[in-house]
Order: C-alpha cells, then structure tokens, then sequence
C-alpha cells in the first residue's frame, strides 16, 4: 500500500488506482485504513459513487475508531454535492457513468425484426381446420361431411395477426430493453453534449 500513498502524495491519483485495485484483486488481507485512501483516490478520479462505497466500508470495519475517521467524516460531507447531482441527471445511470445510444435500435427504443409469430413468412396456418382448409363434422346419421371452413375461406391459411403479413414485427430492442440507451465506462459531467441524442426520453 506504500506505493499507493506515495502516489497520491503526488498527487497521481490513476496510479495510486492501480496499485488500489491490483491489491484487491490480490486475495490477501487489505489494512483497515486501506478503503478510505482508495475512496480518497476515487474521489479525486471523480468515480463518487464508487468512492462513496468505499467510504461506506471503511467506516462500517473501523467505526469511530479509525485512524483517518476524521478524513472520512469530510469526505462523506464532500460527496454529498456531486452524489446528490448524480441521483438527479438524466443523463447518467445511478454511478455516474454516461448514457449513449443504443448501438442497436440508435437510440429509437424499438427495432424491426423477424415476425417471431411466422417466421417472417406473413401468412400462417389456420387453427380452426388444421391447415386443411376443411372443416369435417359427422351428421346425425353418423355420416361424415366435410365443409370448406369458413374462417380461412378454403384455403387453410390466413394472412398473420401479429404482423399482419409483412413478415416484419415493430418490437422492443432486447439490447437495451426498449430505453434506447446504453451506460458507458465515461464518467458524467451532467451537461448535454451536441452529439447525445435525446437520452432523456
């Protein structure tokens, strides 16, 4: 963790996100203090939500009794301004980080596809006659007869309800569940940029 504190000494805070990260990923004991110098280093990154997280822990494993309590105490009064612009844009997700268009739908919540009902064919096969275009039915001498059904007009197919023929259906971009927006790994400034298209709606 020395080289972690002497690069925030320097004020090179990505470093000192590195070596932070690389100690986590590490899988051996991590010194109490530990979280809130990596919450410093994060704040300093502008990554608030993470930071917040971080502070989180650390208070929750040291409580009052932590070497840095007073240092976390302010950090947590610090966060609470651009925590609080985070919870309020529309721009980013609940991290901070910054919507984009859906590469997918390009921003349009919805996108053309493949009639999934009739496999893009527009016609489908009629239920009531079982495709036959006939309709059989005994009669009270226990005759059978058989009837052009009257739903399908003989032909044993209809025109399909879900896309009515296309073959194309309008339907909810699954890669973006229908918000037209995907999150980033850029981090938010809450301002609206030119080439952002409309990720509020």
């Amino acid at each position: 963790m020395k080289g972690a504190l002497a690069a925030m000494e320097r004020k090179d805070y990505q470093t000192a996100n590195s070596i932070f990260r690389n100690l986590i990923d590490s899988g051996l004991p991590l010194p109490d203090e530990m979280p809130y110098y990596f919450s410093e280093t994060l704040f300093e990154l502008g990554q608030f939500d993470n930071s917040n997280n971080f502070l989180n822990k650390y208070l929750e494993l040291t409580g009052f009794n932590g070497q840095n309590y007073q240092g976390a105490s302010q950090l947590k009064e610090k966060l609470k301004e651009p925590l609080a612009k985070i919870q309020s844009c529309q721009l980013c997700d609940r991290r901070g980080y910054r919507f984009h268009s859906c590469f997918t739908c390009e921003g349009k919540k919805q996108i053309e596809q493949t009639c999934s009902y009739c496999k893009s064919k527009g016609i489908v096969g009629c239920s009531r006659c079982g495709a036959t275009g006939m309709i059989k039915k005994v009669n009270v001498f226990n005759i059978v007869e058989f009837f052009e059904c009257e739903r399908c007009a003989g032909k044993g197919r209809l025109t399909c309800p879900e896309c009515e023929g296309s073959g194309k259906e309008i339907s909810e971009c699954k890669t973006c569940n229908g918000s037209g927006k995907l999150p980033s790994d850029a981090l938010c400034d809450h301002l609206p940029h030119e080439h952002d298209s409309n990720p509020k709606n």
